[in-house]
């Protein structure tokens, strides 16, 4: 990858590291579907003038379909699936669990990027890493396996979103793809989030932090992160989750309070261990195939 893609990749690994700790303040006093329509909506009233000055809207004419597609498995459908998981179970395990989604993107692609052993060794080591964590150490209250299950679907839904917005959105530009994604999260969920209105005062916490998942965990992060996937490639860019759960570990150990068993430490190990190996590139099958870290490296379609 280039500098600039490394650059993006450390931003948005440390902007989607951080939303599992502010989630966790935010639904003290929020309801998780307003604060999933509260920070998609802010977000949407920042980039929105942005996409304006550039001039860049009309992108979305006549891709309204695929857009609300997206919008659907990366925010709608993972971003509820989460925030009802945290509920359950820390928000330092959901960083875990999300880690998940490389293994995801490299049985999705399994047709294209053939499994290779070292592949196949790398989903089963993946896998294995989730059932430690998910059998031995799922920290929370009695509906902790539930939790720990909605987050699971949450890594899955944001592979295919992750393949979905290389294959059909690589030419959308990224601030009109995210406008877009989070206009329609908004107005989707927006008569849900009217029902579930706070019924009692609301902290100053939880306001600060529904901000800072608006402004920062999603619009600047899904900027950076569409782009990212243009310039890497589905599979790397996905790598981000190596280093979402090592911010989100900290943030809920260090300011949550959160416990961190030897379960946790084991399934995580095996989680990014079984990461690494699923998205090692295939060596090439002849002298005239280009090597398929080459492919990685650019948009397709």
């Amino acid at each position: 990858m280039n500098r600039l893609a490394w650059l993006l990749f450390a931003l948005v690994s440390v902007l989607w590291g951080i939303p599992y700790f502010l989630i966790k303040i935010a639904i003290v006093d929020l309801s998780p579907v307003f604060v999933v329509a509260g920070r998609t909506a802010i977000a949407a009233a920042v980039l929105i003038p942005i996409a304006a000055a550039r001039g860049t809207l009309g992108a979305l004419r006549g891709r309204l379909r695929i857009v609300a597609l997206i919008a659907m498995v990366h925010i709608v459908g993972p971003f509820l699936l989460i925030t009802y998981g945290e509920q359950h179970i820390s928000s330092s395990l959901t960083g875990i669990l999300i880690a998940i989604e490389p293994v995801a993107i490299a049985l999705l692609l399994s047709r294209t990027e053939p499994l290779t052993p070292i592949r196949v060794t790398g989903l089963v080591l993946g896998f294995a890493g989730v059932i430690v964590l998910v059998g031995l150490d799922v920290s929370g209250d009695r509906y902790g396996l539930l939790g720990a299950g909605m987050v699971l679907a949450a890594a899955i839904s944001y592979a295919v979103a992750t393949m979905l917005v290389q294959r059909k959105a690589a030419g959308i530009p990224p601030e009109t793809l995210t406008v877009g994604t989070t206009v329609i999260t908004t107005v989707v969920l927006l008569p849900f989030a009217l029902m579930n209105l706070p019924s009692g005062p609301v902290g100053a916490d939880s306001w600060s932090a529904l901000v800072a998942l608006g402004v920062f965990c999603t619009a600047v992060a899904l900027l950076a992160f569409y782009r990212l996937i243009v310039l890497a490639g589905s599979n790397r860019a996905g790598l981000v989750t190596y280093v979402n759960p090592v911010v989100a570990l900290g943030l809920g150990v260090v300011l949550l309070n959160e416990r961190i068993g030897p379960a946790t430490i084991a399934g995580f190990a095996l989680i990014v261990i079984g990461c690494w190996f699923s998205t090692r590139p295939a060596a090439p099958a002849g002298r005239n195939r280009p090597a398929e870290k080459d492919l990685h490296l650019v948009g397709r379609d």
